[in-house]
């Protein structure tokens, strides 16, 4: 009697160790590297963490923060971020070096801008209006002649997102040589905007928070381009995933996609509900909380997590580099995207 009374007791321990194991390995959350820049378009990563649903997915985000795209490709490359928030252009450059990446979310659409201060500034309409072609070239030709010097213009390095929309808006939106009509000054994110804050550059093509920032600082700022004039449908910030089918990716791949997509609709939907955890995640809290409401507001319309709405703009933005000579030659563009894991992990 004893001994079926000790054998019930260890099977229901065994059973019960087991129980807490499976429970263990099924809330034990995945270490993902995700290297992000620090931008509004990069917010969805810190809607995830402040609210917690990376961890509910399954999820325990490593964020690694980079100041430009190239910057976050380098670490891709070299198998030290398991996944990516930035510019999507960036990516097409790591494929052409063997790189396995797939874009599996858009995270911000249309969120770059060219701004403008001092003589550049002058006479342009607020609320911002669309220039021609010809009403440009004579801006720029008209600050040249004024200064004695062609207007500098702050981007980021050659090949990320900033840079390649700017030489793409100039030569291929308003028939100028970039060259010939502006310095392009290719630097990291937080230099560009105290470059221009400073007046160390006429211009400078960013995204938000700087642009509000910017405007509280210098009311005096105009928009040049909008993020529409630049490109309608200006491909942004995208979520991509390094060897997404890898064996260990599996344990969270769709999670994080779905996860990372909620945010993305939580910032398009409800900006002020998302504003806390952006607000901590850029400038460690520092900046007040009325300018970062104010800057997703301004950046709500751009939120768009299908990864298809950017496709085509993508294809043309590789065809310009490519004709600049920063790509070696073109890639199917669809070889970069991954639709159906958006498909899937959708909310």
């Amino acid at each position: 009697m004893a001994a079926k009374v000790w054998g019930h007791l260890l099977r229901c321990g065994l059973y019960a160790m087991a129980s807490v194991m499976m429970l263990c390995g099924t809330v034990q959350a995945a270490s993902v590297r995700v290297g992000y820049i620090p931008v509004i378009g990069s917010a969805p990563l810190f809607v995830m963490q402040g609210t917690n649903w990376g961890h509910d997915a399954g999820v325990d985000l490593q964020l690694v923060r980079f100041q430009s795209g190239p910057q976050a490709i380098q670490a891709l490359i070299s198998g030290k971020i398991d996944a990516y928030v930035a510019g999507v252009l960036p990516l097409l450059q790591a494929r052409a070096h063997g790189a396995d990446v797939k874009v599996v979310a858009s995270a911000a659409t249309e969120e770059l801008e060219v701004v403008a201060r001092g003589d550049l500034a002058t006479g342009l309409p607020e609320p911002p209006a669309t220039l021609t072609p010809d009403a440009l070239r004579q801006r720029l030709a008209d600050f040249t002649a004024k200064a004695g010097h062609k207007p500098k213009i702050a981007a980021q390095p050659l090949g990320s997102v900033p840079d390649t929309l700017l030489r793409y808006w100039l030569k291929a939106g308003n028939g100028l040589d970039p060259a010939q009509v502006a310095d392009i000054v290719g630097i990291d994110i937080d230099a560009a905007q105290q470059a221009f804050l400073a007046g160390a550059v006429d211009g400078a093509i960013l995204r938000e928070p700087a642009l509000t920032i910017i405007r509280h600082r210098l009311p005096a700022t105009r928009v040049l381009a909008s993020g529409h004039d630049l490109m309608p449908g200006q491909p942004g910030s995208v979520l991509a995933i390094v060897n997404e089918n890898a064996p260990d990716r599996a344990a969270w791949k769709n999670a994080f996609v779905s996860a990372f997509v909620k945010a993305t609709q939580l910032l398009a939907t409800d900006p002020e509900q998302a504003a806390p955890y952006v607000q901590q995640a850029l400038g460690g809290g520092m900046l007040p909380k009325a300018i970062i409401v104010e800057a997703l507001k301004a950046s709500a319309g751009g939120y768009v997590s299908d990864p298809g709405r950017i496709m085509e703009a993508v294809g043309k933005l590789q065809d310009f580099e490519v004709e600049s000579g920063l790509l070696r030659k073109a890639e199917p563009v669809a070889d970069l995207f991954d639709l159906e894991t958006y498909r899937q992990a959708r909310p």
